[in-house]
């Protein structure tokens, strides 16, 4: 008989440390910079954190994210469930919500790369945003895979 995966069993505060971090599937998306309207509505754009390397998909100072930009956000258990602009396709945000992991997520293929392959990571598609003026951020709004719905 086999075990039932951790995600499945456990809640995002039962999780050891390992186990949390494994979670994260790679996708870049909560890297991207989000542009809200008037209405609060927010959107996406292609453009990526300062320290988000667009070429790996991965942070270049993941350790001291928090301190080298004061408004990243270091996603805990208590604070998931207020994030609603966490990506839709965020492990994180599926499991705080009761939802399963995606079909491509690397826990579930075993594959490192899958979220890649599967077209839902930013990694290769993405600008710095200090390579853009301020003023030019919404010329880079974009819908992503997953977001709309589409798991």
């Amino acid at each position: 008989m086999s075990k039932a995966p951790f995600w499945k069993v456990k809640t995002l505060k039962e999780m050891t440390r390992n186990e949390w971090e494994s979670l994260c599937d790679g996708c870049g998306k909560c890297c991207l910079v989000q542009l809200q309207d008037d209405d609060g509505e927010r959107v996406f754009t292609s453009l990526s954190c300062k320290l988000y390397d667009g070429a790996s998909g991965k942070c270049q100072d993941y350790k001291n994210r928090s301190v080298r930009v004061p408004d990243c956000v270091v996603l805990t258990p208590d604070n998931v469930g207020q994030l609603e602009w966490m990506p839709k396709t965020c492990a994180y945000r599926l499991i705080h919500e009761g939802e399963d992991l995606p079909d491509w997520h690397p826990l579930v293929t075993g594959d490192p790369q899958s979220t890649f392959k599967a077209n839902m990571s930013v990694r290769g598609q993405v600008t710095n945003e200090m390579r853009v003026a301020d003023d030019d951020f919404d010329r880079f709004i974009r819908d992503w895979p997953g977001e709309n719905g589409d798991k």
